[in-house]
């Protein structure tokens, strides 16, 4: 059954915030949530503890049936990250390195399995 509506927002929420304590318990700085401009919205901007500003999109399923999450991070979702980076950087001039990572968050019967790639975009 596909998640749809008000539930999909609820379980992107949840998916979201599972990503950023993930990063912070890894020593990361959570520096914005859901960043939005007119080109659309980065879930998450962060600062990874070598102080590079990592902006995120966190993909959540709750089951295997469309796939891994982050197969839904297709050619041209990424080149609007790469947009969405430029836009985010231009608005952020003092900062030196940003990066562009998705985390895939899945919950099933077994629990939550989060799956962190870097440089997606």
């Amino acid at each position: 059954m596909a998640i749809t509506g008000r539930r999909r927002g609820t379980v992107g929420a949840w998916g979201e915030a599972r990503a950023a304590a993930h990063l912070e318990a890894l020593g990361w700085q959570v520096l914005d949530r859901n960043w939005r401009c007119r080109q659309g919205e980065i879930d998450l901007v962060v600062r990874d503890p070598e102080g590079t500003v990592v902006l995120v999109e966190v993909k959540t399923r709750s089951g295997l049936g469309y796939g891994h999450p982050l197969e839904s991070i297709t050619r041209a979702k990424q080149a609007k990250l790469r947009e969405l980076a430029i836009r985010w950087w231009r608005e952020h001039r003092g900062t030196r390195r940003v990066r562009v990572d998705a985390i895939g968050v899945l919950r099933t019967r077994d629990g939550v399995h989060l799956t962190h790639v870097r440089g997606v975009a």
